[in-house]
């Protein structure tokens, strides 16, 4: 009884509103990005946290040691939409205290789920090369964000999320996936921007625009930067036809092959806020 009443209370608490200021708003605004403390309780994090793990190591198929890998592998392991795995973790993915704090950010009436990823960074793992997300996306508006959760503390030896301010409003490198190229081009360009670059609390989350560009740093602990993701878009966000083979990709895998032109609005991409 006393879990059955522990679990109610942390599955209330991702669902409980949380307050988002005009300043961390406007911050968003102008720079493409924010940090947020205190988002989520130690507990909550724990306790979906195991189960994000549990599932992470049972569908990870990336076995190659890391010496083999490419530089995109060496960054994380990579496990998209749990939330169609398991109950529990869908719960998590499913938060509307996540999905409204986005929806408050890119000030929209409600957002849809374009889907979740798991990012874990071994031990050992390398970088993650400077990118913008919605290079990925076929989808026609800006107003797309993702939350980047922690689920441990992580100082700057397990490699935090950085973020180059405002580069979200930045045209080259648009074209760019995520690889060496990208990292050493970007590098240069964003000269001009200033870097954030710090570590999370535990509790503290980030979300950044579909545009911005960001990267992260090498693992150099002796343990798993364990991450949750999950990226929303506008409710009523439309899809675009597909400029790269990496988009006819998503566009097929997380979008159901929704009709150029119109809002996504199949079972895989749900609506999980709107006022």
């Amino acid at each position: 009884m006393l879990a059955t009443i522990g679990t109610t209370v942390l599955k209330e608490e991702l669902n409980t509103p949380y307050s988002v200021s005009p300043e961390a708003i406007a911050f968003y605004q102008e720079f493409g990005y924010v940090k947020l403390k205190n988002v989520l309780s130690p507990e909550v994090l724990s306790y979906y946290g195991d189960i994000i793990t549990d599932l992470v190591f049972k569908l990870n198929k990336l076995t190659k040691p890391m010496e083999e890998r490419t530089t995109y592998e060496r960054a994380f392991l990579q496990i998209m939409n749990l939330w169609r795995e398991d109950e529990t973790a869908k719960e998590f993915v499913f938060s509307k205290r996540l999905a409204q704090i986005a929806a408050d950010l890119m000030e929209v009436d409600g957002v849809r789920l374009y889907h979740d990823q798991a990012l874990y960074k071994e031990p050992t793992g390398g970088i993650t090369p400077w990118h913008a997300d919605q290079f990925y996306w076929p989808l026609a508006s800006p107003k797309t964000v993702t939350v980047w959760i922690p689920l441990q503390a992580t100082p700057m030896e397990m490699g935090p999320l950085a973020f180059a301010e405002k580069s979200q409003a930045v045209e080259i490198g648009r074209d760019l996936e995520i690889s060496d190229e990208s990292e050493a081009l970007m590098s240069q360009s964003l000269t001009q921007f200033n870097l954030n670059e710090g570590p999370f609390e535990l509790g503290e989350v980030s979300y950044h625009a579909g545009w911005l560009f960001h990267r992260a740093g090498p693992n150099v602990s002796t343990i798993a930067r364990k991450v949750m993701t999950m990226i929303y878009m506008d409710k009523d966000q439309r899809v675009m036809q597909p400029r790269n083979s990496y988009q006819t990709a998503d566009w097929e895998t997380w979008l159901a092959s929704a009709p150029v032109g119109g809002v996504p609005d199949s079972p895989l991409n749900p609506i999980l806020f709107s006022r």
